[in-house]
């Protein structure tokens, strides 16, 4: 790195630069080519000429610009009246740690794939932003993710350069003695080194681990190789040490949180060397650890489908925890195993992390009004008899850091209309009444210059893949010409997965192809995405439309921008019209594609799933579908597929088109209006934080503070469990009388040596509460009137216990 002020490398190491447009007006002006290919503020200050950053630097805008930054970084580490002191000055939550396997944070870091990583790392920023006490724990990718080149067939073809940590913005963790902290875990055969590192985001620090340690076994250096690589003993491998050796980590630094949030189940095993480490403190069981430390754990599930968990095979899972389980965590083997399983006593049945997740979290949640329904079904044998609504699983619907996502244009219409730091200072309502304001010529002005920008971006990413092939300086001119600013642009790119049904808009290509080059009214689209390496299905349906773009007949209106990343996102979101989203109901837990759009005033046209299940009204937007299911895939493919070109033929493309005396689209601009000041809010991280920081995080604070002091309290639980697991209660005699107004239950019960007072008698219907029966003479007894019939209902018998957490820590029910 050259000779340059400290204050530069401070900026660059911390990533709070990566939302603030004048930070990309100061490294562009440093070296526009290095930070349009990288977005990495460290290769352009390793890169510059001392010469090129002397004379920027002397320039009095760029001082200008580098003092707002410095304050801003310096404001990270000294303002103590953030959003969450001043809301919450005596709260619980001193510390949380966040989990994930991968985080999107910036270019700069290509530690991520897509969307579990993009809500991870939104989380973190917005944390920072309320001034929320928390630390990320993650894993350093030495290749990352991988990177896409498209062959002359359109085939996907994957590489995967290597992430230099002198490259990256990140720094080792040191000692106090000046060493590297290095966190050991026992692997078979051999002694597993992990180095650790640490990222700043503001106030927020992340934690990353990575296992290429020169005295590692030479295997064990690829563990954090890759980003979703690999077999499922790697998998295996990247998740103890993301859950245990992250834990380790935590430990090590001093720094014990109230609570451990689970972004997936990959995480799930922090559960377990969170129970190891209390029992050493506490010289404890497992089982009174795990209820000691249970309820400071919050799982959030992000998969929609059974498939999508993490299983391993009992042998493997034997090969690298056996030890643990018996001398770390002193129970059997088979223990730890069962603890991932929805029945024990299943020996065919695999170790599922999501299960474990939910046998060692206080709670559960879903990303999506939607997601909760599904994931109550997916979770329901593990509560087995329990009525789906009384399955403990909630949801927090997702949100996005909207200042990461809004482009320069959308950031100034936001700041001139709401002020400046808006999305910290104003309330949803007072957002929504500024918008509601605006005038519609400055609402279209944003949007057409947006537009402009982005299509700017789509041709020089084309010309780039056309130099590298080596096309003529004719062709390349040509692209150049390509896109029209002033058209209606419509934007596709995510993962090219077969239940996300990308292909549909190619369902009767010819159709599409009369909307795409209708002469009057026409239509362009710019793609991306990726399809993972082992996903066959997927690359096929990634190949269909790189082929499809190559016809003549709509070659002027189709692009397929290659190796699809952050960068490519923010461009796409920030400047196209029209947003399309066709996954198949209901397979896609929230989806935040469509998020990015709303601050940059863009519409969305989606199925009715995730996010916009919840959000869709035909004021903001338009949806595919009624929401309803056909019997087979294929006539509901067809459905939706027409659905969706009568949409853009009869509502979309009109609505674009139809311009007043002004030149504006006032039915277009009217959605464009309320979709920004009725949405960004509320699908912001800033909603989804303060959600479960209200929601989850603070109860769950309050909750391990009182059990983890308690060891007496945590014992009397598990007493209470074991003694449910010897003596199960039953009804043995069940009366009704009813009369004119009403119905009388008695209900004789037989406890079998449980204690009357571990149980509770109900009476249930569905539709209504649970009703608590009486004890008269050693009888049960409830009445109710007599407006449903006595066959609605019945008797049950549940576990009572003041202090615990029904049914997740005793699912035990008798009917």
């Amino acid at each position: 790195m050259r000779q340059c002020p400290k204050i530069l490398e401070d900026i660059a190491y911390n990533l709070i630069w990566n939302w603030d447009h004048k930070a990309d007006t100061f490294w562009n002006r440093l070296d526009p080519e290095g930070w349009l290919l990288t977005r990495n503020p460290l290769v352009v200050l390793q890169n510059i000429s001392q010469e090129k950053l002397d004379a920027v630097l002397a320039d009095p805008e760029i001082k200008t610009i580098i003092a707002d930054l410095q304050e801003a970084t310096i404001a990270c580490k000294e303002n103590k009246e953030d959003w969450f002191t001043q809301n919450y000055p005596k709260s619980e939550l001193t510390s949380l740690a966040f989990f994930s396997m991968e985080f999107m944070l910036s270019e700069a870091l290509p530690i991520y794939s897509g969307g579990l990583g993009n809500v991870a790392g939104d989380q973190l920023k917005t944390m920072h932003d309320l001034g929320i006490p928390a630390v990320g724990v993650g894993l350093l990718y030495q290749q990352g993710y991988f990177r896409q080149v498209i062959d002359q067939e359109g085939r996907q073809q994957a590489l995967y350069p290597y992430n230099s940590p002198d490259q990256l913005p990140i720094r080792p963790l040191l000692l106090p003695n000046g060493e590297h902290l290095r966190i050991q875990l026992a692997f078979p055969g051999w002694t597993l080194w992990l180095r650790t590192w640490e990222v700043q985001i503001g106030k927020i620090k992340l934690y990353l681990l990575d296992s290429n340690d020169i005295a590692n076994y030479p295997p064990y250096r690829a563990i954090t190789s890759e980003l979703y690589g690999g077999n499922t003993e790697l998998r295996l491998q990247q998740e103890i040490v993301l859950g245990i050796g992250g834990t380790r980590l935590l430990t090590a630094l001093g720094i014990e949180p109230e609570v451990f949030h689970l972004n997936e189940g990959h995480a799930a095993f922090a559960i377990l060397e969170r129970c190891h480490s209390y029992m050493e403190k506490k010289n404890c069981s497992f089982d009174d650890a795990l209820t000691a430390t249970r309820v400071g754990n919050l799982f959030t599930t992000h998969t929609a489908v059974p498939a999508g968990f993490d299983l391993f095979d009992e042998n493997l899972l034997k090969t690298y925890l056996h030890f643990y389980a018996e001398k770390k965590l002193k129970i059997p083997f088979e223990k730890l195993l069962a603890l991932g399983k929805s029945n024990p006593d299943d020996p065919t049945e695999r170790f599922n992390m999501a299960h474990l997740a939910i046998r060692g979290s206080g709670q559960i949640n879903g990303v999506s009004l939607l997601h909760e329904e599904v994931s109550k079904e997916i979770f329901a044998p593990i509560f087995p008899r329990w009525p789906k609504s009384e399955i403990p699983i909630g949801h927090v619907t997702n949100g996005v850091h909207v200042r990461s996502w809004d482009s320069a244009m959308a950031d100034k219409f936001w700041t001139e209309s709401c002020g400046k730091s808006c999305w910290l200072k104003l309330s949803e309502k007072e957002l929504m009444e500024k918008i509601e304001k605006t005038s519609d010529e400055k609402i279209w002005q944003m949007r057409q210059s947006a537009r402009l920008e982005m299509i700017e971006f789509g041709r020089y990413r084309v010309t780039q893949v056309l130099k590298a092939r080596g096309a003529s300086e004719e062709e390349i001119q040509q692209v150049r010409r390509r896109f029209d600013p002033k058209i209606l642009t419509l934007g596709f790119a995510r993962r090219f997965a077969t239940y996300k049904r990308p292909n549909m808009l190619l369902h009767d290509p010819e159709r599409f192809i009369r909307i795409l080059t209708n002469p009057e009214r026409p239509v362009q689209l710019l793609l991306a995405g990726k399809a993972h390496p082992a996903d066959l299905a997927g690359q096929k349906l990634l190949q269909a439309w790189v082929q499809f773009t190559e016809r003549a007949d709509v070659h002027e209106n189709l692009v397929f921008i290659r190796d699809y990343n952050m960068s490519i996102t923010e461009r796409l979101v920030g400047g196209v019209d029209l947003w399309i989203n066709t996954p198949r109901r209901p397979w896609e837990a929230c989806g935040t594609s469509g998020m990015k759009l709303l601050v940059n005033g863009g519409l969305n046209l989606s199925i009715l799933d995730g996010w916009w299940a919840e959000s869709y009204s035909p004021e903001v937007g338009w949806a595919i579908g009624d929401g309803q299911s056909s019997e087979s895939i294929e006539s509901q493919d067809a459905k939706d597929a027409n659905a969706l070109y009568e949409l853009l033929e009869n509502e979309v493309i009109p609505a674009f088109y139809e311009r007043d005396s002004r030149g504006i689209p006032k039915k277009w601009v009217s959605k464009v209006r309320k979709s920004m000041g009725t949405l960004t809010y509320r699908f912001s991280a800033n909603r989804s934080v303060q959600e479960y920081l209200e929601k989850y995080y603070i109860p769950a604070a309050a909750s391990y503070k009182k059990r983890s002091k308690n060891l007496s309290l945590c014992q009397s639980i598990t007493k209470w469990q074991e003694a449910w697991k010897k003596s199960e209660p039953s009804i043995e005699k069940l009366e009704i009388t009813s009369s004119a107004n009403e119905h009388l239950f008695t209900a004789q019960i037989a406890f079998n040596n449980l204690p009357p007072h571990f149980a509770q008698v109900e009476l249930f219907a569905v539709g209504i509460s649970p009703i608590l029966m009486k004890l008269q003479n050693n009888l049960y007894t409830a009445k109710v009137p007599k407006t449903r019939a006595a066959s609605d209902y019945t008797v049950r018998i549940i576990p009572h216990n003041p202090d615990a957490l029904i049914p997740l820590e005793n699912s035990s029910i008798v009917w």
